[in-house]
């Protein structure tokens, strides 16, 4: 039989994923971001598990990227994007 595969295959960063894409936060690398941006994400809703999805990339170099998390729509940039490791989901 084959195994399911594993979750952790999927991870890849928020900034890579489409417009349109459901996913589900993995882990979020805090060590890479400044305090100030860490707390941003914090207050915006940004943890473990939480489902974001992206929806509109800016017009220039897809910065900032505008993004569901929860009821909310939030603007963070690619850079501290590219920090939270999501896993796509089908819902």
């Amino acid at each position: 039989m084959n195994a399911a595969p594993d979750p952790a295959d999927f991870v890849i960063a928020l900034d890579l994923l489409e417009v349109g894409t459901k996913a589900r936060v993995s882990h979020i690398d805090w060590d890479s971001l400044d305090t100030a941006e860490g707390n941003r994400l914090r207050h915006f809703g940004f943890d473990d598990g939480v489902i974001v999805e992206p929806l509109y990339f800016g017009p220039f170099g897809r910065d900032p990227i505008a993004i569901r998390v929860g009821r909310m729509t939030v603007a963070i940039r690619r850079a501290h994007a590219r920090a939270v490791r999501v896993i796509p989901t089908d819902r």
